[in-house]
Formats: C-alpha cells, sequence, structure tokens
C-alpha cells in the first residue's frame, strides 16, 4: 500500500487504553519503521499476526511485520531486564528483533533499585496502598 505518506503519527487520546498498539499493528506492515516514544513496560497490547497473538509491552507492534524497524525514543522508560525477556519471547515465538530492534541512548532506565524502592514505598503506605505494580 503506497499512500504517498512519508509518515504517519498515532496519537492517544485517553489513558492508553485506546488500541493505539492495534491501530499501529495494522499499520506497520506498509511503513519501514515504527517508533514508540514514551511508555514502558507498565503498559501493554496483544496483537494478532495471522492465527497468532503476541503480547508485546517495550517493543512497538511493528516488531511482527517482517523487515519493518522498531525504534524505542527517548521519552520511554525501559527497564533492560524486561525489554530482553521480551525480546527473548519474541525470539522463542520467531520473531527476530535482530539488526531491527533500536533504543535510544537517551531512554529513561528503570534499574532493579527502582523496583525496590517503588515497592518499600508502597509497604510504607500501610492502608494508603496505591496499588503499584512495582513497575
Amino acid at each position: 500500500m503506497d499512500s504517498g505518506l512519508r509518515s504517519l503519527m498515532i496519537v492517544g487520546g485517553q489513558w492508553g487504553d485506546e488500541g493505539k498498539g492495534k491501530v499501529v499493528d495494522l499499520l506497520s506492515g506498509s511503513h519501514q519503521a515504527v517508533v514508540r516514544y514514551n511508555g514502558g513496560h507498565n503498559a501493554g497490547h496483544t496483537v494478532r499476526y495471522a492465527d497468532r497473538r503476541f503480547a508485546l509491552h517495550l517493543v512497538p507492534s511493528g516488531v511482527i511485520h517482517h523487515g519493518v524497524r522498531c525504534y524505542l525514543a527517548a521519552g520511554m522508560v525501559v527497564d533492560p531486564l524486561a525489554l530482553l525477556a521480551e525480546l527473548d519471547r519474541l525470539a522463542g515465538e520467531g520473531v527476530s528483533s535482530t539488526g531491527r530492534v533500536f533504543l535510544s541512548p537517551r531512554t529513561t532506565l528503570i534499574l532493579p533499585t527502582h523496583r525496590a524502592l517503588d515497592l518499600a514505598r508502597e509497604g510504607a503506605r500501610g492502608g494508603a496502598r496505591i496499588g503499584t505494580t512495582g513497575r
């Protein structure tokens, strides 16, 4: 599909539950690259490709389309361990990300100390807990 467009931006207007990942999945097969510009692994979307389902949290949904380059841009919050686990899971499902997933050096990293601090703060709240996921 050649629409003549050089780029297309999908932006959510709510709290992230409006289905951006699925829309990007539907459109990414006709583009060379997909850039995810914000969020972290606490988000998630499930996309379908043929008769298969893929649960994604960090990697843009374009990754399931052969040849589409995927970029995790500066506005993202990335847990390196979660990213590696997601890439490993995709590889186990037959989706190669080699040479197609790129991480901006300006992303914000979530380290194990951040998770421990988040959970400790939540525990200290007692009955006033906010229900953090630790992510």
